[in-house]
């Protein structure tokens, strides 16, 4: 195959398949070879259940994939920041730039996004070759892997989420959600000045996981908190943990919620403190039974998180660039090209933080990320 590629047709079937090679239309493209790409929870979504909001069916298959990194293919005539030969991280969605969401700084929620792996709109990056424009391609460093470079899109993720809340300099947060962007937003919000932060997951081994790289005793990290389960009282329980007075009105200043979870959504709202700020961050039912009443009695700021937008992609790479965070410790698992339904059921039976698959039809050489 010139272009192997991994296609879902719907739920549970998946194929591999021969797409066409993508080719140079625009002096600003950038065709990439593909290195790895990382399992997002989107992805066990679309395998599991076929899609979000747009269905994917065998009229209407899609390939799979977007936090990815590779090596640059080929350029176009205008490219003059990559060369063949450049190993990047790539931010697989482009703007139209020309519609009023674009020019008032919102390109993330453009309407003509063509996301990677977006049924109906564009395919994804679990192939072996993929276009993107140039200005989408974060060249990375010798010193970071191709396999750590595919780690930018959820730290892209985390970045927007933080910033966006308005974490700063001696603030208390607390993010619901341990996985891979849970974790990147409580790094980020510690690089952000946040005095202490603390994480809140069922899953007691990916707290412990957030503790030892966030730096146990090191400043920021305030702890972990395991629900019980039952909801009743649990957000005043989670105060109290962490020396909270919810009668006074005591509580977090900012609350990222990065699981979806509509339990965790009430939660994040109760141990918010009067006036404080809750970030949705996390994707999951479009429609859920949420305190409203007690946002509007707290005064408290409701925002959302969409992907990434404009400075955000690229502090993260810097972030990464610098040695901020201890990347390679999320990578549990990387899996061959041919092997990403298991790389997929890994992700969904919570193993691991991060799991990656080799790019299609060819090996890369870890250490040195050269084919």
């Amino acid at each position: 195959m010139a272009n192997p590629s991994c296609l879902l047709y719907g739920p549970g079937d998946a194929r591999y398949e021969d797409r066409p090679l993508p080719r140079i239309t625009s002096p600003t493209d950038v065709i990439i070879r593909i290195a790895y790409t990382g399992v997002c929870g989107s992805d066990v979504h679309f395998w599991h259940h076929g899609g979000i909001k747009r269905p994917i069916t065998p009229s209407n298959p899609i390939t799979m994939g977007h936090e990815a990194s590779g090596i640059v293919h080929a350029i176009g005539p205008a490219v003059t920041t990559l060369v063949p030969g450049d190993r990047i991280a790539l931010e697989p969605g482009y703007a139209c730039h020309r519609c009023m969401i674009c020019k008032s700084g919102h390109y993330n929620l453009c309407p003509r996004m063509k996301f990677a792996g977006v049924p109906g709109i564009c395919h994804g990056t679990l192939t072996r070759f993929f276009k993107l424009p140039a200005d989408y391609c974060y060249k990375i460093p010798d010193t970071m892997g191709l396999e750590e470079a595919t780690l930018m899109e959820p730290l892209g993720v985390a970045v927007h989420s933080v910033r966006a809340v308005g974490v700063g300099p001696g603030m208390r947060v607390c993010v619901f959600g341990a996985g891979t962007v849970g974790v990147f937003c409580m790094l980020v919000a510690r690089e952000f000045g946040a005095e202490q932060v603390v994480g809140v997951d069922m899953n007691a081994r990916k707290l412990g996981f957030a503790g030892e790289v966030m730096g146990e005793g090191a400043g920021g990290w305030g702890g972990g908190y395991v629900p019980d389960g039952t909801g009743e009282g649990e957000g005043k329980r989670i105060l109290e943990r962490f020396g909270m007075e919810e009668s006074e009105g005591d509580g977090f200043d900012v609350v990222i919620e990065a699981t979806g979870a509509e339990a965790c959504m009430r939660m994040g709202v109760e141990v918010l403190r009067v006036g404080g700020r809750f970030m949705q961050t996390g994707l999951g039912r479009r429609n859920v039974n949420f305190p409203m009443g007690t946002v509007a009695e707290k005064e408290i700021t409701l925002k959302g998180c969409f992907r990434y937008g404009p400075g955000d992609f690229a502090l993260g790479v810097q972030f990464a660039v610098e040695g901020r965070f201890p990347l390679k410790r999320f990578i549990t698992k990387i899996v061959a090209f041919e092997d990403a339904v298991e790389a997929w059921e890994t992700t969904a039976r919570g193993e691991g933080m991060k799991t990656l698959i080799r790019g299609g039809g060819s090996g890369v050489d870890d250490a040195s990320g050269k084919y």
